[in-house]
């Protein structure tokens, strides 16, 4: 059965700290827009990019909700794990929460809307986003599966 679930593991590099190692807030939304980014090209198997060129569409982020609940530090391995909660005509709901070591960091809630690149206003999904999507939601069996990966390897760009 498709679980509802994706996870991009990512390491705290100096770039997202603060002088005392500490990541500074809106690095955070850097790496919940990397999840994001990851979850369209592997679940999806469209990046942004061919989502511009193919589908003629772009998602913004237009609703982020988000709880700071504990520090991450140099070295970190955060885990972003996203689950989706509802679509709509042109709108996707999600959450991520953003565990190290079995510690809640973060909490949000996002939603992103399908635009039309050229038109720049909101249209509704490309049916081959929608049916992946949908089956995600669903959690039937298939190719859409949102396997679990091992938290010790890091994909970095």
């Amino acid at each position: 059965m498709t679980q509802n679930f994706f996870e991009e593991v990512q390491a705290v590099r100096f770039q997202h700290c603060d002088p005392a190692g500490i990541v500074f807030y809106p690095r955070y939304y850097e790496m919940l827009n990397l999840t994001v980014e990851r979850f369209f090209e592997r679940q999806l198997g469209f990046s942004f990019n061919k989502l511009h060129k193919q589908l003629n569409v772009t998602v913004p982020t237009v609703r982020i909700e988000t709880d700071f609940l504990d520090a991450s530090y140099l070295e970190d391995r955060l885990q972003f794990q996203m689950t989706l909660d509802r679509i709509g005509k042109s709108s996707l709901g999600f959450q991520i929460v953003c565990m190290c070591e079995d510690k809640l960091r973060l909490r949000a809630l996002i939603t992103l809307v399908c635009i039309d690149f050229d038109k720049k206003k909101a249209t509704p999904w490309p049916d081959v986003l929608r049916t992946k999507i949908d089956t995600i939601l669903a959690g039937d069996a298939g190719d859409h599966s949102m396997p679990r990966p091992d938290p010790k390897i890091i994909d970095d760009y």
